[in-house]
C-alpha cells in the first residue's frame, strides 16, 4: 500500500513538472504583457490573476483518495510608485542652472587661458566653419519647434490652443501629493464637517459640480471641501478636486452668490488645468533660457557682473513672460468661473461686486496699490471692468439652464449707491467740522492746543468724523 502511494506521488511529480514545463514554452512562444489577463494552455492552464501574482494550475490526473493535490501560488514584489514628471522637474530646476553656470564659466576660464595666436587660430577655424553652425543652430530650431508643435492642446471649455508639455495625469499625480501636504499642514486648523461654515461651502461646491456635470472634467473628479480656520482671504482647488478655502474668504464675502463665483474660478482654474499650462510654458522659458544664462557667465569677465547679468535676466523673463501669463490665466478662470456661476442659477452680477468690495477694503487699510505689470493677478480695476463685459454673455446662460428670475435690483447699483452715500456723508461730517472751525475763529475762541486725550468714562464712546466715518464700509459690506 505505502509503495503504491509512493509511486503516485512520484508518478504525480513527473505529469505536474512535465505539464509546468510544456506550459512555460507555450508562453514564451507567445508575445506577452503586463496587461495579458488570460492566458490559457491545455491540457494545462496558467492565469495571471494580476500584474502582481499568478497561479499556475496543472492537469489534474486521477489521485488517490489518501492524497491531496498541492497548489502553488507565486507573487512578485509590489510596483513602485514613481515620482510625478512636474515633481521631478521642480527637483532637477536648481541643478540645471548650477550646470549652465558652471559650464559657462568654464568656458570663460578656457578663453582667458588661451594665447593670444591659439585665440586668431580658432576665431579663423570659427569663421571658415561659420555656415556648418548656422545649419546645425536651424535644425535645432527645426526640433525645437516640432516639439513645440507636437504638444499644443486645445483648453477645456474655451476652446484656447495652448502648449502642454506635462499631461493631466502626471498633475493630477502630483495634486495628491500636494493636498496631503496641505492636509499635513492645516491638521490643526480644520473645522468640523459639522460647522455651518463647511456645510455651505459643501453645498455650493455639490451644486456647482452638478449642475456641470456635462463638463467631462468636472464630473470626472470626486470634489472634496475642506474648511481651514484663518483670517487669509484666499481659496484654492486642486487638479484633483481637493477645495481649501479659509474662513477669511468666508467673512469676505457678501452673500452666497459672491461665494459661488469664487468657487467657481477656483474650480475654472483646476477643469480647465491652468497649473500644468503654466509649468509647462515655464518648464519651455526655462530650458531656453539656460542657453542665455550659459552665454551670460561666459562673456562677462567677472563673476559679479555674470551675477548681476543673472538676475538681470531672471526679472526679465518674470515680467515678461511669467507674470503676464499668470495675468491672462487668472482673466480666463474669471471668464470660466462667471459661466460655471450662471450654470448653478446664482446672480452673476455678483461677481464685480465683490471684486469692487476688495479694493475699497484695500484702500481703507492703506495698502499700497502696486501696478498690474508687477503683479501675478489683475487689477481690481481691469478685473470689475472685464466681468461687467462678460455679465450679459452669462445671463444669456442662466436663462438657458431654467434658473429662477433674479431681482430687478442690481447688485452693482445697490453698491455704487451704498458706496456713494458713505462718502457723501463723509464729506458732510467734514464740512461741518470745518465751519464749526471757522466760526471760533471768527468769533475770537481760542483752539486748546493738541493734547493727550483723557480716559473715557464709563458709558462714553469716543466720536469720529470726517474721513474717518468710512473707516465702518467693510463692515457694512462684509456683514451681511
Amino acid at each position: 500500500m505505502l509503495s503504491s502511494i509512493r509511486s503516485l506521488n512520484r508518478f504525480d511529480s513527473v505529469v505536474r513538472w512535465f505539464h509546468f514545463a510544456s506550459a512555460r514554452t507555450e508562453l514564451m512562444r507567445t508575445n506577452s504583457s503586463t496587461s495579458l489577463k488570460h492566458v490559457i494552455v491545455s491540457p494545462s492552464s496558467l492565469c495571471l490573476r494580476s500584474r502582481s501574482s499568478f497561479c499556475i494550475a496543472a492537469f489534474r490526473p486521477p489521485v488517490h483518495p489518501f492524497i491531496t493535490q498541492s497548489k502553488c501560488e507565486f507573487h512578485s514584489s509590489g510596483r513602485l510608485r514613481a515620482l510625478p514628471a512636474p515633481f521631478i522637474w521642480m527637483l532637477l530646476k536648481p541643478l540645471q542652472k548650477l550646470v549652465a553656470i558652471i559650464l559657462g564659466r568654464s568656458i570663460r576660464k578656457w578663453w582667458l587661458a588661451l594665447p593670444p595666436n591659439k585665440k586668431q587660430l580658432f576665431r579663423e577655424w570659427t569663421w571658415r566653419r561659420r555656415w556648418h553652425f548656422v545649419g546645425a543652430g536651424a535644425g535645432l530650431l527645426f526640433f525645437v519647434s516640432l516639439f513645440l508643435f507636437t504638444h499644443l492642446d486645445e483648453s477645456p471649455v474655451t476652446g484656447r490652443t495652448r502648449l502642454l508639455v506635462f499631461s493631466r495625469e502626471n498633475f493630477m499625480e502630483l495634486a495628491q501629493v500636494t493636498a496631503e501636504a496641505y492636509m499635513e499642514e492645516f491638521k490643526d486648523s480644520l473645522i468640523a464637517p459639522s460647522d455651518p461654515r463647511h456645510q455651505a461651502v459643501e453645498l455650493v461646491v455639490r451644486i456647482l459640480a452638478e449642475r456641470n456635470q456635462d463638463i467631462v472634467e468636472i464630473s470626472s473628479v470626486p470634489w472634496t471641501v475642506h474648511v481651514v480656520e484663518g483670517p487669509t482671504i484666499n481659496a484654492f482647488v486642486l487638479p484633483n478636486g481637493k477645495v481649501f478655502i479659509f474662513t477669511g474668504m468666508l467673512e469676505a464675502v457678501a452673500d452666497i452668490h459672491q461665494l459661488v463665483f469664487i468657487l467657481g474660478h477656483e474650480m475654472a482654474h483646476a477643469l480647465i488645468g491652468h497649473a500644468a499650462e503654466q509649468a509647462s510654458l515655464s518648464h519651455v522659458v526655462e530650458l531656453l533660457s539656460l542657453i542665455l544664462l550659459m552665454a551670460i557667465w561666459a562673456i562677462c569677465p567677472r563673476d559679479s557682473l555674470a551675477v548681476l547679468g543673472q538676475w538681470i535676466q531672471g526679472k526679465l523673463v518674470q515680467f515678461l513672460f511669467d507674470r503676464p501669463f499668470s495675468r491672462k490665466l487668472e482673466a480666463e478662470a474669471d471668464q470660466v468661473g462667471l459661466q460655471l456661476a450662471a450654470k448653478a442659477c446664482a446672480d452673476v452680477r455678483a461677481g464685480p461686486v465683490f471684486w469692487q468690495q476688495m479694493e475699497m477694503y484695500d484702500l481703507l487699510r492703506g495698502e499700497p496699490t502696486i501696478p498690474e505689470w508687477l503683479s501675478t493677478h489683475p487689477s481690481h480695476q481691469n478685473r470689475v471692468r472685464q466681468l461687467d463685459r462678460l455679465v450679459p454673455e452669462a445671463l444669456e446662460i442662466r436663462a438657458r439652464c431654467d434658473c429662477p428670475a433674479l431681482p430687478k435690483a442690481d447688485p452693482r447699483v445697490i453698491f455704487h449707491q451704498a458706496v456713494k452715500l458713505l462718502l457723501d456723508n463723509a464729506k458732510k461730517q467734514e464740512k461741518i467740522a470745518q465751519e464749526e472751525k471757522n466760526e471760533k475763529q471768527r468769533a475770537g475762541i481760542m483752539l486748546p492746543l493738541p493734547q493727550s486725550p483723557p480716559d473715557p468714562t464709563p458709558g462714553s464712546q469716543p466720536q469720529l468724523g470726517g474721513v474717518l466715518a468710512t473707516s465702518a464700509l467693510p463692515q457694512t459690506l462684509l456683514s451681511k
